[in-house]
């Protein structure tokens, strides 16, 4: 009895003295990231990787023929092998999870945290993906557009990024959002009203913001390698059918009441 009561003694001793010390905050995660991000980041990271490291010249060939955007493809579609006639479609979306140098995918990774992340955090994980690939769409069809049955592969995620872009400028510098003069940095900051459109590109900030996204990628596309033999060019066009195709998408999937003008 007087060992059982000695034990149940200290036991409450030291529960005591585990409840007077401080608390230590709990740790941040390694990715402060929307889920849907670090995923969708790291599938672009892991195919590069793949391609770089481990697939021989050949049958990266391969994988670029098939799931590059080839404007050439779409001048005879009739002509075509099921497979080439099945990779013409596909390829409006897959040819942006491809890239062609590590600043290439460095550069878009970093710009899709910023406004991807933000407005991941609005749409949720199935919505942000389904826009990010039409704004792959809108990139590719603007591309297709303006290089008429050229040779040259395109291969990118910057016309996804420019629409997240696009879509992200319309609330994160409203008041109480991320980015704001008067700024919030809970959930709710990505669930300010978005300004209308008019407004958001006559605000001076979206300008600059979008003057050195179109800046960068200028610098960073000439820095990248030629892709399956053709020589890299930046492509323009995409990356602004992108953009607009994330502007005009963007209340179509807003789940955020838009305020008045």
């Amino acid at each position: 009895m007087n060992v059982y009561r000695f034990d149940e003694e200290r036991s409450r001793r030291e529960n005591a003295r585990k409840e007077q010390e401080p608390r230590r905050p709990s740790q941040p995660p390694i990715f402060n990231l929307p889920t849907v991000i670090v995923w969708l980041g790291g599938a672009m990271v892991i195919i590069h990787l793949v391609r770089v490291l481990l697939l021989p010249d050949r049958w990266d060939n391969i994988l670029i023929y098939l799931f590059a955007f080839w404007p050439a493809k779409y001048q005879a579609l009739g002509a075509l092998m099921p497979i080439d006639l099945a990779s013409s479609l596909w390829a409006f979306v897959t040819y942006s999870l491809l890239h062609g140098g590590t600043m290439h995918i460095v550069f878009n990774l970093l710009w899709m945290a910023i406004f991807g992340s933000a407005l991941a955090r609005r749409y949720g994980a199935v919505r942000f993906l389904l826009f990010s690939a039409l704004c792959s769409v809108g990139g590719a069809f603007a591309h297709l557009y303006t290089h008429w049955g050229e040779t040259a592969p395109m291969i990118g995620a910057s016309a996804a990024v420019s629409g997240q872009m696009a879509g992200a400028l319309r609330f994160v510098f409203e008041l109480g959002g991320p980015l704001g003069a008067i700024r919030r940095s809970d959930d709710a900051a990505y669930r300010v009203p978005a300004q209308p459109l008019a407004d958001c590109l006559r605000n001076q900030q979206v300008l600059v913001f979008v003057g050195v996204w179109f800046a960068l990628n200028l610098l960073f596309g000439f820095l990248s390698g030629p892709v399956a033999g053709q020589p890299e060019t930046v492509a323009w066009q995409a990356h602004i059918g992108g953009f607009v195709a994330g502007l005009a998408l963007f209340p179509l999937f807003d789940p955020v009441r838009s305020r008045g003008r």
